[in-house]
């Protein structure tokens, strides 16, 4: 299928979307605004890109906030105590970015000298450093031309060009098409332009097509039904799995384990219990008479789960072989850095010890 040209060959994209982007530029804390001369700090656009990976900005923001007051530069997020990073991206979900979070801020130190590597290929090299967000960086914290593609620039590019291929196989085409209006001047400024304009006039549903600076050109709006764009395959249903979670509070205290390192929750706090499949199956971490208190329904990427918990009290502290496992305060858990599932799981805990064990 040949391209279109009324906007591929057209400057006009470029400069209009760039004169939108300078009157209304979403004010984030991670970015310099249009016009400032102050240069982007590539820690903190680095930073903010692998938090808004799979999240959105309003989650982000106090998390980004937290991090930069505590690890204000890549070197001092380098020698971070790896649990107390952990505990503090809890409930920030996709776990596996805070593993390579750390893993990157050690690489920039130790194989950089403390510098992100300033070009596309320098920066792929890195820990977590994606296609995306090596573009993203490249462009935004570099001013390197780069092609910077994320849903909401796949959402604007398909529009714009009425690309009726079906997601995921599209992304290639919708890669070049991209290219096509990216300008070899404000990059970064371009890049963000499109996320914003994804973001706040080219939504999902109901697109604010009347205060769009590209409508003149968009070849969905012309058709007449925008929505229809991007063209997405039939949904398929998630497998649902089952597991198992343990309470056991004594003397003011809670067991809990380090998760593996490795799959889901990699090296997170959690409560005791098996792993995750058709049934639930695991092995209580201690003799004593447990009791159904509630069950936590998650839904990861890729599967749902139930999570039944169960829970118990004992005058003492048993003899445990859990691996990995720690006595913490029941009344300082929220420092835990419980992940979701089981900051929930832990919730429905406390509300049983206040039963059976009332203050």
């Amino acid at each position: 299928m040949p391209v279109d040209t009324r906007v591929a060959a057209s400057e006009d994209a470029a400069r209009l979307l760039l004169a939108w982007y300078d009157a209304h530029a979403r004010a984030l804390p991670w970015r310099t605004p249009p016009g400032d001369p102050t240069p982007p700090d590539p820690y903190r656009v680095w930073l903010s890109e692998i938090m808004l990976q799979q999240t959105t900005v309003a989650a982000v923001g106090p998390y980004f906030a937290a991090f930069t007051k505590r690890w204000p530069s890549v070197a001092a997020l380098a020698a971070a105590d790896e649990a107390e990073l952990m505990a503090a991206w809890a409930g920030l979900g996709y776990y596996a970015r805070a593993r390579n979070l750390i893993a990157c801020a050690r690489a920039v130190v130790d194989q950089h000298g403390g510098r992100f590597p300033d070009t596309e290929a320098g920066l792929r090299t890195l820990p977590g450093l994606g296609a995306y967000t090596a573009a993203a960086v490249a462009a935004i914290a570099f001013g390197r031309r780069a092609v910077v593609v994320d849903a909401n620039v796949e959402r604007v590019t398909t529009r714009l060009f009425a690309l009726t291929e079906p997601l995921p196989a599209a992304r290639p085409r919708i890669r070049a098409l991209a290219d096509t209006i990216t300008p070899d001047d404000r990059a970064g400024d371009f890049a963000q332009a499109m996320m914003d304009l994804g973001s706040s006039i080219c939504t999902t549903r109901r697109p604010r097509c009347l205060l769009c600076p590209l409508a003149a050109d968009c070849l969905a709006r012309a058709e007449g039904d925008p929505e229809l764009y991007p063209v997405k395959p039939a949904k398929k249903a998630k497998p649902h799995r089952r597991g198992l979670a343990y309470w056991l509070e004594v003397e003011g205290a809670v067991l809990l384990v380090r998760r593996p390192d490795k799959g889901l929750l990699g090296g997170m706090r959690a409560l005791p219990g098996g792993g995750w499949g058709e049934i639930a199956e695991a092995a209580p971490p201690a003799q004593a008479t447990w009791r159904p208190i509630g069950t936590v329904e998650h839904v990861f990427t890729h599967f749902s789960l139930s999570l039944d918990v169960m829970a118990a009290d004992l005058p003492t502290r048993p003899a445990t072989d859990v691996p990995d496992s720690l006595w913490w305060p029941v009344a300082d858990i929220e420092q835990a850095g419980l992940p979701t599932l089981y900051a929930r799981a832990a919730a429905l805990g406390r509300a049983f010890t206040r039963e059976v064990l009332p203050l």
